[in-house]
């Protein structure tokens, strides 16, 4: 990518919608120390929307609450105020998606790999003995993780158009086609998303690798896993053809291929059956 090009897309990153008014005091008061859950529900109630969809997620079975919850104040007792955090980061990123764009890009089909991605990459971290407080940053970086693909459906729709052609008729992972045309791969441009958000760089990091295959990561290798997993499952599309098999140390981590991986989660339409749920709400 040239100087100048590499500049035009870091100022149209800086472009891209912030998060709305109510999710940037979440995640201020999130990370405010002194502040109350009391505060937190009080931002998060004045915005309706938010609210139902908060709702609508946490009271689905990938939770796995005994009651319904119809508060949000009952949502941070019983999931905590770092999950209810990434959830309305999540509803907000959601919220940029144009409907249309010049490079044919569905996003319908986007959000739907995006929300499955991030629902299994939280499961796979649970079994890896990651505390379900604890879990929330997992499910955050597997709903981010192609995010940059849609800066290229906005930015320069005609390559990234391109880009998905020639992934598609070479049958090709779709970052390598993204180099030829645009000279950055999505991986890379989302990493510059999640800085621009001020999230935590750990997302950054996992988010620019996830296309990697060494060092040891636990966020990364659980995206890496989930991603190839929703893809197999047919659980929307993000414009990318190959399934990628299990390298050496993502098998080591799970001690199981992509395959067997699979067999072991047991019945997964409810992930899918949630996230169009949420989509649809």
């Amino acid at each position: 990518m040239s100087e100048t090009l590499n500049e035009e897309l870091i100022a149209f990153v800086e472009k891209m919608p912030a998060f709305p008014k109510s999710v940037q005091k979440v995640v201020q008061l999130t990370s405010d120390l002194n502040a109350s859950a009391k505060d937190i529900v009080q931002v998060i109630e004045s915005d309706p929307v938010m609210t139902i969809k908060i709702l609508k997620v946490i009271n689905s079975a990938f939770y796995g609450l005994p009651h319904k919850i119809t508060s949000i104040q009952r949502a941070v007792v019983h999931i905590g105020l770092n999950t209810i955090k990434n959830l309305a980061l999540s509803i907000a990123a959601m919220g940029m998606l144009s409907p249309t764009n010049k490079a044919k890009f569905d996003t319908q089909e986007f959000l739907l790999h995006s929300l499955s991605t991030a629902s299994i990459c939280r499961i796979l971290a649970e079994r890896l003995g990651v505390a379900k407080a604890e879990s929330s940053d997992f499910f955050v970086t597997g709903l981010l993780h192609d995010f940059g693909k849609i800066v290229f459906a906005e930015f320069d729709p005609d390559n990234f158009k391109l880009a998905l052609e020639k992934s598609q008729q070479e049958n090709i992972p779709l970052c390598e086609a993204e180099l030829d045309f645009l000279g950055i791969s999505h991986a890379e441009v989302g990493k510059m998303l999640v800085e621009k958000w001020e999230l935590n760089p750990s997302l950054a990091i996992a988010i620019d690798h996830h296309h990697d295959n060494d060092g040891d990561n636990l966020l990364k290798d659980c995206v890496f896993a989930a991603n190839q997993i929703s893809k197999k499952m047919q659980f929307g599309f993000a414009g990318d053809p190959i399934i990628e098999e299990f390298p050496d140390n993502i098998v080591a981590r799970f001690e199981l291929s992509l395959d067997e991986l699979i067999v072991s989660l047991g019945d997964l339409s409810i992930v899918k059956t949630e996230a169009l749920s949420f989509i649809n709400s």
